[in-house]
């Protein structure tokens, strides 16, 4: 490990870690051949059983609530958007400095990986006879038109806070869609939210190591850039979100409503992770700091407290609102 000392800049710092990054690449990516694809996952169209195992799925879907179509729908435009997400990794300072690095092979690793997400989910959504399709098509367009703003700036050591958070979130959502469906009836969509949930539980784990590796080099700048996500929120990559007509940002607010109704994704669980964040990366014992980072440090521990006070006093929120996209 080089000391702190040498480490001047995030280049120096993101050039010292690729080696890491690189040894590791098989870890945290699967190979093409052994990924699973869509197609596993879904009725053949090549077979003469399509039909009957589409009527199947057709009728297990209409046992869905219809929060939990709403936001199932919500999810699938999320990973949709993926063409954003590559957009803002590929503009981030110091990781895209030759596109054979391995930095670049991660993004377009994960972005791979990343891309069958939207296109099972897609493809499940059309099938089930739930969804107005034009309408969910236009608010990913929208989407992806509209980008989003994270509060990372150019810098990496705040993208690697905000993806380790966001994966996890994502993870969770997911996981939880997918015990509602098996509670319903759905067992195809349940499997189908579980392999996705497995990938970002996989992903937030690369994520979370970037950042542990960071802190051991780097430490009180690592500190500041993870107290300055905190104090901006973590803001999903969907925050944007809108229907035809609808102003931008508004539908977002109705699908976490949705989420939280069903305890898909609570506040409760934005707490939680930042928990598990300030465990992992073992914040209360790392040395060193600044006087700045040592104050950030105590801003970050004393955050989840305060956070839970806040979500105590939040009402649950009233169903009350009818998506474009739900039939």
């Amino acid at each position: 490990m080089l000391p702190t000392s040498t480490m001047t800049s995030r280049s120096e710092v993101l050039q010292h870690l690729e080696g890491y990054l690189t040894a590791n690449m098989g870890t945290f990516l699967k190979s093409v051949e052994d990924s699973w694809q869509p197609a596993d996952y879904l009725p053949d169209s090549r077979l003469d059983s399509f039909f009957d195992e589409v009527k199947l799925l057709r009728e297990k879907a209409q046992n869905l609530s219809y929060d939990l179509v709403a936001v199932l729908i919500g999810d699938t435009i999320t990973e949709e958007a993926l063409p954003n997400y590559e957009a803002w990794f590929h503009q981030l300072d110091d990781l895209n400095r030759d596109p054979n690095n391995g930095w670049a092979q991660w993004i377009r690793g994960w972005t791979a990986e990343e891309n069958r997400h939207g296109d099972l989910l897609n493809r499940y959504l059309y099938l089930s006879g739930r969804v107005n399709m034009r309408e969910f098509e236009v608010s990913t367009q929208y989407l992806i038109n509209d980008g989003f703003d994270l509060g990372t700036a150019h810098d990496p050591y705040r993208a690697f806070v905000y993806t380790s958070y966001q994966e996890t979130a994502t993870n969770i959502s997911h996981r939880r869609v997918g015990q509602l469906a098996r509670k319903a009836g759905d067992d195809q969509l349940s499997k189908i939210c579980g392999m996705i949930a497995g990938d970002e539980t996989r992903h937030a784990r690369v994520y979370k190591g970037f950042v542990e590796k960071i802190f051991e080099v780097d430490a009180s700048e690592m500190m500041l850039a993870f107290e300055d996500m905190m104090r901006k929120k973590i803001v999903m990559p969907a925050h944007y979100m809108r229907e035809l007509g609808i102003e931008m940002g508004k539908t977002f607010g109705h699908f976490t409503d949705a989420a939280q109704r069903l305890g898909v994704y609570t506040s409760a669980d934005y707490t939680d992770i930042l928990d598990t964040l300030i465990k992992d990366w073992k914040i209360e014992h790392i040395g060193g700091l600044t006087g700045p980072a040592e104050k950030a440090r105590e801003y970050i521990m004393a955050l989840p407290n305060r956070l839970r006070r806040v979500a105590d006093r939040m009402p649950v929120p009233k169903l009350e609102y009818k998506f474009k996209w739900i039939s």
